[in-house]
C-alpha cells in the first residue's frame, strides 16, 4: 500500500483516537480496576421514586455508552499498533491487502470484506 495513503489513513486514526478519548473522559472517574481506568458515574438526580428510577436508567444508558467507545479505541489502538509494526491494511484471516475503499470508510478496519462478510454469517 502507498506510504502517502498509509500517513493519510494513520492521521484519520490519531483523530479518531483523540476524539473517542475525549468522549470517554465525560465519564468521569478514574477506575484502577477498569481496563481505560474510567468509570461510569452514577448520577444524581434526588431521591424521589421517579428520580432514583431517572438514575438507574441514565447509569444503564452510560455504561452501555462506554462499552462501545472502549471497544472502538480499543479497535483504533490496534490498527495504529499495525501502522508501527507495517501490517496495516493486511486482512488478519486470509493475509491479503484491504481495498482502500473499506480502510477510507473505517480506518480501524482489521480485516478485507470477503472476510468480514464470512464472520457475520457465521453469528
Amino acid at each position: 500500500m502507498d506510504k502517502k495513503i498509509i500517513s493519510e489513513l494513520r492521521q484519520s486514526l490519531e483523530q479518531t483516537k483523540a476524539k473517542l478519548e475525549a468522549e470517554l473522559q465525560k465519564f468521569g472517574r478514574h477506575d484502577s480496576g477498569s481496563a481505560h481506568e474510567l468509570e461510569a458515574g452514577f448520577p444524581d438526580y434526588g431521591d424521589k421514586e421517579d428520580e432514583n428510577a431517572a438514575e438507574v436508567a441514565t447509569f444503564s444508558d452510560n455504561l452501555a455508552l462506554k462499552h462501545t467507545l472502549e471497544e472502538a479505541l480499543d479497535d483504533v489502538h490496534q490498527a495504529l499498533v499495525r501502522v508501527g509494526a507495517g501490517t496495516y491494511g493486511i486482512c488478519k484471516y486470509c493475509g491479503q491487502e484491504i481495498d482502500v475503499r473499506r480502510l477510507r470508510a473505517r480506518p480501524e478496519s482489521s480485516s478485507c470484506m470477503a472476510c468480514k462478510t464470512k464472520q457475520l454469517q457465521r453469528k
